[in-house]
């Protein structure tokens, strides 16, 4: 099967086909801009259109070329022409709105995922990692992930602001007050 712009190319040598879409276009235009948010949407929804159009009627084409066609037809071939085009172009847009609707929900999915963050989990051996856990537990979240982001994921500083959006001066700087809360906590005055 050919690709778009080899349809479009077969379709534009022809002076009939070109005719034809310039006569009809505009109204074309004019429908499928009530189902799209930009011009840009419904001209590609248009040009989709014309060239399932254009592949449906190539036989026809191959045998008396559009003019021949339509004109053989007569004005009922013309208006079933037209109607198969606003039918073809209203389906069109609603894939189209479909499509767009699908990706939303799949964005908003994923982003409503990944405003939930897991708290890591220790696998303790012994008190002095039981320890360290609930030590860390406590830290206030933002010290924490950038603990564990340093220390646990080998992250560099700038690795860590650019990650959570932050200047590489904070994302120190939570890191040193995450070491000297557990040093309070490890070693008490």
């Amino acid at each position: 099967m050919k690709d778009r712009e080899e349809v479009m190319d077969d379709a534009a040598s022809d002076d009939d086909w070109r005719r034809f879409f310039s006569a009809v276009a505009p109204g074309l235009l004019l429908f499928a801009r009530q189902w799209t948010r930009s011009r840009a949407d419904a001209e590609d929804i248009v040009q989709e259109a014309f060239v399932r159009f254009w592949r449906h009627n190539s036989v026809a084409t191959a045998t008396y070329g559009v003019a021949g066609n339509l004109e053989k037809g007569g004005a009922g071939e013309i208006v079933r022409s037209r109607a198969l085009l606003y039918a073809t172009i209203r389906s069109i847009a609603l894939d189209h709105i479909r499509r767009d609707q699908r990706r939303a929900r799949r964005e908003t999915e994923a982003c409503s995922e990944s405003d939930q963050f897991v708290e890591p989990q220790f696998e303790c051996g012994d008190d002095a990692q039981v320890s360290l856990a609930a030590a860390v537990e406590r830290l206030p979240y933002e010290q924490r992930e950038v603990l564990i982001m340093k220390i646990w994921n080998e992250l560099t500083f700038a690795e860590i602001a650019s990650a959570l959006g932050i200047s590489q001066n904070t994302a120190a700087s939570r890191y040193r007050y995450a070491l000297a809360a557990l040093r309070k906590i490890f070693q008490p005055k």
